[in-house]
């Protein structure tokens, strides 16, 4: 914003100092005038005390003392008024210079303010808070650009690379090529729909509605039955009904991300996916549940980050994108839930979305 320049701040306090010091004197002098003046003065000659006219002697005698202190204490507020405002707006140009470096770029850069807690110093501290979190969220940002950019180079590479052998070899198989080139293009355009879908999420940019998640569980349990049945894993479902607001879509896809990764995580053969909804005092839960490989907790909780996968998938038909928990986690985000990662001790994994109820639910 272009602004027209002022009186600073440190002059401001300055003169606000000397104007109060100023003011304070005056009434202070104007009072002990009153009080004089209605008592009289006394003035001692050699023939002994004789009471004089106060006004006049109030004129000759008192004005120029109080004339001479009003003027000291307009030197003295202005000086001691500006050092006094230099002291206090120290830590703005500390956090001044904060702002200006991280406005440069550099957001490693922290106030650190040091001292006991005062306004200057809460301001200092959230600054440095705010810092901290933009500084993840741009190096996170990064990360996932730079993964996001890999991910999509691979296939395009793959499929360069198919059509440079069949140029170099007219009599190759082109039945088996554009084979290869579907499956590689699917890749890519999941891959591209996937990142579009974080970025609708992440921006909120739908409209809320009634969602039972319960209705919507048993569709995504109905959509992936084939798929289910194709590995050799039991999918149950199971729960109450379990209203809330938001997109349903959104929590569609949710939920179809949910129990997909299930059932591709899962044991070889006699595996088993368990999707449940339920109510709780003032959210609404949706659990996913499934047999697997034992995971660590640290292991857990780094599968909802962006191209993070889990252990090796048994059917190599269901690679993915590496996006699905990502996805899962930017959807329960913009829905205000909270998503729950808890490894199974007997293998596998439990997912907890928790969700506010819908008002009357």
């Amino acid at each position: 914003m272009d602004r027209q320049h002022g009186l600073s701040v440190r002059l401001k306090l300055t003169l606000s100092y000397a104007g109060f010091l100023m003011l304070a004197g005056a009434l202070l002098l104007v009072a002990v005038g009153v009080f004089l003046l209605r008592q009289g003065w006394l003035q001692t000659n050699e023939s002994g005390a004789v009471r004089v006219t106060p006004g006049t002697l109030f004129v000759r005698g008192f004005a120029p003392t109080a004339a001479a202190v009003l003027v000291f204490l307009l030197v003295f507020g202005l000086l001691g008024g500006w050092i006094l405002a230099g002291r206090m707006l120290a830590p703005l140009d500390r956090i001044t210079h904060a702002t200006r470096t991280a406005a440069a770029g550099s957001l490693s850069h922290r106030i650190l303010l040091p001292g006991r807690k005062d306004e200057f110093r809460e301001l200092a501290d959230a600054f440095d808070m705010m810092l901290a979190q933009l500084e993840a969220h741009v190096a996170e940002q990064q990360r996932f650009a730079a993964n996001a950019s890999h991910e999509l180079r691979t296939p395009l590479a793959i499929s360069k690379t198919l059509i440079d052998v069949a140029r170099a070899d007219p009599n190759h198989d082109t039945g088996k090529l554009v084979d290869r080139l579907h499956t590689v293009n699917t890749r890519a355009i999941d891959l591209t729909e996937a990142l579009l879908l974080l970025s609708r999420a992440n921006q909120r940019s739908f409209t809320r509605e009634h969602v039972d998640l319960s209705l919507v569980a048993e569709e995504a349990a109905e959509t992936l039955h084939p798929l289910a049945e194709k590995n050799g894993v039991a999918l149950e479902t199971s729960g109450d009904i379990a209203p809330t607001s938001g997109s349903p879509a959104l929590l569609l896809q949710l939920t179809t991300n949910l129990v997909h990764n299930a059932i591709v995580h899962n044991l070889p053969e006699q595996g088993t996916v368990w999707v449940h909804t339920g109510v709780r005092p003032r959210t609404v839960v949706l659990t996913v549940e499934n047999t697997g490989e034992k995971l660590t907790p640290q292991r857990a909780s780094t599968l909802t980050e962006p191209f993070q996968r889990g252990t090796e998938r048994i059917h190599t038909d269901q690679a993915g994108v590496g996006l699905g928990l990502a996805i899962v986690k930017t959807i329960t985000k913009a829905h205000d839930g909270t998503l729950t990662l808890t490894p199974r001790p007997a293998g596998g994994l439990r997912i907890t979305v928790e969700l506010p109820a819908a008002s009357g639910g």
